[in-house]
């Protein structure tokens, strides 16, 4: 076989097959919805690496399986292969990265099911959006709760669930061992006096307490709330996501994730990350185009433009 050119190392790249350093083999990509596979999915993948590459797979920090050592000329089989069984490679490029999500959807701490809306984002925008191309590549991750598992505020846009505690005053029944103040991870709730006190600047607003009274005095199920980070990257260029400057509820969510890939599809230059270009602008403009309905008035407009290059 002759030698591969760049061409075709480039073209079968934006398909989800990368390079295998010191070899004319690749690695291939597939692509779970949400970061989950069904057993019959991974019986699947173990198989089309068994038949089309060296029989490992590695799991990838975004969840997708990485097959490794397959041959160019066993790409498409490979590809064939995965089809059938309901599967495709992906996962590169200068578009909407694959969806991460923690396992909220089961975990204790979890205050929403996580991989739920990482199915939709997945549905609506990975798949919905597999078209646009973006100025750089765009990462998505939704977190259950503040332990940050899965590093949402280190994405292009995370989602991290709270649960602001609802107290009731009037429930307290000052306890001395308050089950509040011995569950709380922050030491955000004291026993003063008779009562129990919660410290709002203290307070991670994580969940942990709910429940915990036995009469009550915080709400069993307060409603869950979201905060929102854009432009976090992790790597070469460590950048903390920007969080919004409030908690925002779940319909509030899509539009603003929306939102974010539009101002991004805008104001970005080629090559340029999210977290740079709001570096760039400035956060508080950002934020007032996201919490506007200007980006989506201009939807269209926004998709159909180039991607900026820099003057």
């Amino acid at each position: 076989m002759a030698k591969l050119t760049g061409q075709e190392i480039t073209r079968v790249k934006g398909m989800g097959f990368l390079l295998n350093r010191g070899t004319e083999n690749f690695s291939g990509r597939i692509v779970p919805a949400a970061g989950v596979f069904t057993a019959d999915e991974l019986t699947a993948i173990a198989e089309c690496a068994r038949r089309f590459g060296s029989g490992k797979v590695v799991m990838t920090s975004r969840l997708t399986a990485e097959l490794i050592g397959i041959p160019f000329d066993q790409i498409e089989p490979a590809r064939e292969f995965a089809a059938q069984a309901g599967l495709s490679f992906g996962g590169t490029g200068a578009k909407i990265r694959p969806v991460t999500a923690c396992k909220g959807t089961t975990c204790i701490y979890g205050n929403f099911d996580t991989q739920a809306m990482a199915k939709e984002i997945h549905d609506r925008y990975y798949i919905g959006w597999k078209d646009v191309k973006l100025p750089h590549k765009f990462k998505i991750a939704v977190g259950g709760c503040p332990n940050s598992c899965m590093k949402p505020s280190l994405n292009d846009f995370g989602v991290e669930g709270h649960r602001v505690p609802q107290y009731d005053r009037d429930k307290c029944r000052g306890c001395k061992v308050c089950q509040i103040e011995k569950h709380c991870p922050v030491k955000a709730a004291k026993l003063v006096g008779d009562k129990m006190e919660i410290d709002e600047k203290v307070c991670k607003t994580c969940g942990v307490c709910t429940g915990k009274c036995p009469f009550k005095a915080i709400a069993e199920n307060g409603p869950v709330e979201y905060q929102i980070f854009v432009g976090g990257t992790w790597g070469k260029h460590t950048r903390m996501g920007t969080p919004l400057s409030r908690l925002v509820t779940q319909d509030e969510i899509f539009p603003l994730l929306e939102k974010t890939m539009l101002w991004f599809k805008e104001n970005a230059y080629q090559k340029e990350r999210l977290g740079a270009a709001i570096d760039r602008i400035g956060a508080d403009k950002m934020e007032a185009a996201l919490f506007s309905d200007g980006l989506l008035e201009r939807k269209e407009e926004i998709l159909a433009a180039e991607v900026k290059t820099r003057p």
